[in-house]
């Protein structure tokens, strides 16, 4: 099998997350904003896309180099031994995006590479045409301060479609940030965990498949399964070795939502992920929720008031998750918000904070563990 650079862009936040996960399949890493290289063959290739739960993609770094000229950047394109991914059928269409450079044109670096592959190829496979009727190779390109670096994408659909959600509410929240929201709770397989305000049940969804050891692509498929010039056993590999790591638990989550239809749509969600047999969510207002007993984790992204609710409604929601927390023992309360003033209004400060940011919302992530009564504040 032949080595490969990769590249797996991420979510602001997450890079360290990722970092640690790609290690723990055995792979080199190099963190960097936004993304974390590593470096394995393509058997890795397709275990990063199975396994990884904080990835938005998993891209093959075909080449880098300098350039501030479109002389450079075709030559420098050309130079790359495109031959060695692209069989002559390929469909290779050309997408990026240039920052802070001296070729800032997107359109303009899209059609000179696209031509730079094209003159490599002409030569490679003796022909002057390309049909471009086999299997799709995405090429993307990247140029930051006159640094270009050229990809190609083998995910397809970006890697936070799970495929379980076909249907969500109206602020849904990114897969790879619910995952990453569970994972820094450490929930116990023996702890109750609870999403008071679940929309269409990510998080519960996403913590059952870390607690069951269920990998996020195990039933999905990948745009480098459609590549004959790379060795096809690589995935059922991949995916023996991830039903292997399933653990037999039994987990107590549960969802609430003051909408009938939300509550709903999460179980929806949880049985087409094959985890509604460990959740369970019904309508409940915040204000009544009762919570279960023998403590546990409350893990839950709540509106913000600039997406879903105006920001005094949301504030309103934060000051009664508060008061529901201060008067329970036993329990931990993770929530994302992008309110500055979340603590105030929630009643005491937070034990921990961590930037995420969703989407291209900056949020904080409040990490609440110690004893009530250790940091409260007051308002």
């Amino acid at each position: 099998m032949r080595d490969l650079k990769m590249s797996a862009p991420c979510l602001f936040g997450l890079e360290g997350l990722l970092s640690d996960e790609l290690k723990r399949l055995g792979l080199k890493t190099a963190p960097e904003n936004g993304r974390v290289l590593f470096f394995g063959n393509e058997l890795d290739m397709a275990r990063a896309n199975v396994f990884s739960r904080f990835a938005e993609r998993i891209q093959i770094v075909a080449g880098e180099f300098e350039a501030r000229t479109f002389d450079e950047l075709f030559e420098g394109t050309k130079a790359i031994e495109w031959e060695s991914y692209l069989p002559m059928d390929a469909e290779f269409p050309v997408k990026g995006y240039s920052l802070n450079s001296a070729l800032h044109s997107v359109p303009d670096c899209q059609a000179i590479i696209k031509k730079a592959i094209v003159e490599r190829l002409k030569g490679k496979y003796r022909v002057a045409w390309f049909k471009e009727t086999g299997a799709k190779y995405q090429i993307q390109f990247s140029v930051m301060k006159d640094r270009v670096t050229l990809l190609i994408d083998t995910s397809g659909e970006g890697l936070h479609k799970r495929g379980y959600r076909r249907n969500a509410n109206e602020a849904p929240l990114r897969e790879t940030l619910a995952a990453a929201m569970a994972y820094l709770a450490r929930y116990r397989e023996e702890e109750n965990f609870v999403d008071p305000m679940c929309g269409s049940g990510t998080i519960l969804i996403e913590a059952a498949m870390i607690r069951t050891g269920t990998a996020p692509g195990i039933n999905r498929r990948f745009a480098a399964q459609r590549w004959d010039n790379f060795t096809k056993s690589i995935w059922t590999r991949a995916r023996e070795e991830a039903e292997g790591r399933k653990k037999d638990v039994d987990l107590k989550m549960f969802g609430f939502d003051i909408s009938e239809k939300s509550a709903e749509l999460s179980m929806e969600n949880a049985k087409k992920a094959g985890m509604d047999k460990h959740i369970r969510v019904q309508r409940c207002d915040l204000s009544r929720l009762r919570l279960p007993a023998g403590g546990g984790v409350i893990v839950t992204n709540p509106p913000y008031g600039e997406r879903m609710l105006e920001l005094e409604r949301a504030r309103e929601l934060y000051t009664t998750l508060g008061a529901l927390y201060k008067k329970v023992d036993g329990w931990r309360c993770f929530v994302i918000s992008s309110d500055a003033d979340f603590e105030k209004y929630f009643g005491r400060r937070a034990d921990k904070k961590r930037k995420l940011y969703n989407g291209m919302i900056k949020c904080d992530y409040y990490q609440y563990f110690k004893p009530n009564g250790t940091t409260a504040t007051k308002r």
